[in-house]
């Protein structure tokens, strides 16, 4: 009877939980999502970056999702100690329905071997579009360019 109780008690609050995270705001997971991005990288999981990039992404130059992990995954074996620092975040909702977003921000990449990610760091102004899909926001296109240059 006791242990039924228990279980029921342990069932109502694993409900009220998840019921708790689905009621977070569209830009605060957004902004959660890219914090847990920026993780990834420092932590040298770019499995986890790349759940939230979306199979249609699209960067600099045409880069596609398939180029875009090479070019993680290929940087973290020759930087494992990548930093990664965002100034603020600006975060525009699409009209409407908010299952789009625009991200810009800038972000000081550091640690690196020289090659792609210096090792004193680099500033790049960063512009990434986000949709949500099946209530996670995925990375769909992102353009990048060092701060100052136009």
């Amino acid at each position: 009877m006791i242990r039924t109780v228990i279980n029921c008690m342990l069932c109502a609050v694993i409900v009220l939980s998840m019921a708790a995270c689905g009621r977070e705001p569209p830009e605060q997971r957004l902004r959660l999502t890219v914090a847990a991005m920026q993780e990834a990288v420092e932590k040298g999981r770019p499995k986890d970056f790349m759940e939230s990039v979306a199979e249609d992404f699209v960067g600099n130059g045409g880069l596609d999702r398939e180029g875009l992990e090479r070019l993680l995954k290929g940087q973290l074996l020759l930087s494992p100690n990548v930093t990664v620092q965002t100034g603020p975040l600006s975060v525009e909702m699409g009209a409407g329905d908010a299952t789009t977003a625009t991200v810009r921000f800038s972000v000081l990449l550091a640690g690196g071997s020289g090659r792609f990610v210096p090792e004193r760091g680099d500033m790049q102004e960063l512009v990434s579009g986000w949709r949500e899909e099946d209530g996670q926001w995925r990375l769909y296109s992102a353009s990048w360019k060092p701060v100052g240059a136009d």
